[in-house]
């Protein structure tokens, strides 16, 4: 269990980033503690997934600085798990719950014939862990999509991963299912630093600790709350109009970071 969040994984500075000189990101500052449960908010097209990718090392910033875990990206990828919105398996390829975990274990030069016993029991505790384990023998098409997206987290834990990223989970998910996911996710946070992707606002007052709206810049607030200048700022429009019958709680003031 994590005993303390003091600790900085995540150190970006003074961050941007363009494509085709179009400007997505631009002078972002963020520090992300051991232990956190952050929601990354946001309008579409406002540089969430982008934020994700600068911080898996799979895209350079222009300009400033990303540290994770002291290191760049790059160099600490095999402590990280990520679940992308979108995972390209075929739903009718022939292939078992257990065989799509420990995917999550292969590294370049291994074949498929190539787990070890180790392989194998990270694999099963993974999926423990995300309460499927009885369907390890089944096929990944038999299952629901919160069923699915379980597993894709499992295989994303399966390297003993200490900060999990997770991008737009719910999306495929029906209301059961996305509760369920987020019970499952809030206990995983007692051992592993969560990084989340989301649209839905009602995440905030029930299961994170800090949110960052993203729109360009970043807007952060070290608690389980949205401010009415965070949301005015991030998706420039009247806070009603985010708000309304939504359940989080909205501030007069907040602390930028």
């Amino acid at each position: 269990m994590i005993s303390s969040m003091s600790t900085p994984i995540i150190e970006i500075r003074d961050l941007t980033f363009s494509f085709h000189r179009q400007p997505i990101l631009i002078d972002v500052n963020l520090t992300v503690n051991r232990g956190d449960f952050l929601a990354i908010l946001g309008p579409n097209g406002g540089g969430k997934s982008t934020l994700i990718k600068l911080l898996l090392g799979l895209l350079k910033p222009d300009q400033g600085s990303i540290r994770v875990f002291g290191k760049p990206p790059r160099k600490t990828a095999h402590r990280i798990g990520y679940v992308p919105q979108e995972i390209n398996i075929n739903k009718s390829f022939p292939i078992s719950v257990m065989d799509v975990v420990l995917m999550g274990r292969l590294r370049p030069g291994t074949g498929w014939s190539r787990y070890t016993k180790r392989d194998r029991v990270a694999a099963h505790q993974a999926l423990e862990r995300m309460e499927i384990l009885e369907y390890r023998n089944a096929r990944i098409e038999e299952l629901s999509g919160g069923q699915r997206q379980r597993v894709f987290i499992a295989r994303a834990l399966v390297y003993e991963s200490e900060v999990l990223f997770l991008d737009e989970p719910t999306s495929s998910v029906d209301t059961r299912g996305q509760t369920e996911l987020y019970d499952l996710l809030k206990i995983l946070n007692q051992s592993v630093t969560i990084l989340i992707v989301s649209h839905d606002l009602s995440l905030v007052s029930s299961y994170v600790k800090s949110v960052a709206c993203v729109n360009q810049h970043v807007y952060f607030h070290d608690a389980p709350e949205i401010t009415r200048d965070m949301l005015e700022m991030a998706y420039q429009c009247p806070v009603e109009l985010i708000a309304h019958g939504l359940a989080h709680r909205v501030l007069d003031h907040h602390g930028d970071g």
